[in-house]
């Protein structure tokens, strides 16, 4: 289980003066007292996304909904998705879309149909061990020619001429995880095409463990997961295949959308029937709500504001769904 500790002491900073209609709009007004709220609501998936609704929970329980228990699990994307089609949990947190036959599980599973918002972003990064001071910047076709199914590249000698004879050691996410997913298919062309000859792990903190004590070590994660670890990891630029230039992973580069290939939306999903329920409704009126301090609480890059209007408007679409029901 990956630790929270800073994140714990960055939620501890922000004030518990949180209101459910600050800089809210109509479609996620508050309907109920926080107090009068209670039940579990239960979370697992992405253990990238898993942090921002961990921060969410809190920050909840800090306004008003003590009454209400929120369990998040970071069992990977993929085994979240297995995990909510099966009936097992309210709310899945996805670092990807749902895949088609995801959808069908739970099509099969009558799990009665979900909803999917966006909420935060995150940059993809690429780290390395701080003693590495030959690369800061990779291209695309450099992670590919490492990572690609097959690839035999041990050595940083063979990323790029000029390199030292230094020994790659890789960490990265395990087949569960939607960054796999996602990071496999914008560098290798195709979704879990990899080479399998790496350090694998779901939980994200192994893999900072791992490049932290290697010299020649690379990984690959969350945005977030880089910036608790700034002391123990060094984030490399990425080549725009576009424009050519290095770029950095920022707040920045992804709302301009200049950092590509690595720059993405993050995701929840929500079960219909739990929508129902009015701690759900009012957990989701929360986030809309409270959008950037949770995401500035739990490290991550807040949404656009056109991403927000979108969020607001699958909100009350899903109210409207299951006030009809």
């Amino acid at each position: 289980m990956r630790s929270f500790s800073v994140r714990r002491r960055l939620l501890a900073a922000v004030g518990v003066t949180l209101a459910l209609g600050v800089a809210a709009s109509a479609a996620v007004a508050q309907t109920q007292p926080l107090g009068k709220l209670k039940g579990t609501i239960r979370a697992d998936g992405s253990s990238t996304v898993g942090p921002y609704t961990t921060a969410a929970a809190e920050l909840f329980r800090r306004a008003g909904a003590g009454k209400v228990n929120t369990t998040v699990g970071i069992s990977g994307t993929g085994g979240g998705f297995t995990r909510f089609c099966n009936d097992e949990t309210d709310i899945q947190n996805a670092s990807r879309p749902m895949k088609l036959v995801e959808a069908q599980q739970c099509k099969t599973n009558d799990v009665g149909g979900w909803r999917a918002f966006t909420v935060a972003n995150d940059a993809l990064t690429v780290v390395v061990n701080p003693q590495n001071t030959w690369a800061t910047c990779l291209t695309v076709e450099e992670l590919k020619r490492i990572w690609e199914p097959g690839s035999r590249v041990d050595n940083w000698s063979q990323v790029r001429a000029g390199f030292p004879d230094q020994p790659l050691r890789l960490f990265g996410p395990g087949t569960d995880s939607g960054t796999f997913d996602y990071f496999t298919e914008v560098i290798n062309g195709k979704s879990r095409a990899s080479r399998s000859d790496y350090n694998a792990s779901e939980d994200d903190n192994v893999l900072v463990q791992g490049v932290a004590g290697e010299r020649g070590g690379l990984g690959y994660f969350g945005f977030s997961y880089f910036e608790e670890n700034q002391s123990r990891l060094k984030a490399l630029q990425v080549r725009n295949p576009k424009s050519g230039q290095c770029v950095s992973p920022s707040q920045q580069t992804v709302w301009n959308g200049t950092y590509k290939p690595l720059g993405r939306p993050l995701f929840i999903y929500v079960r219909a029937s739990s929508f129902k329920r009015p701690e759900v409704q009012a957990f989701l009126r929360f986030m809309m709500a409270n959008e950037v301090k949770i995401a500035n609480a739990a490290l991550f890059i807040p949404l656009t504001p056109a991403q927000l209007k979108k969020s607001r408007v699958t909100y009350r679409l899903a109210l409207q769904a299951a006030n009809r029901t």
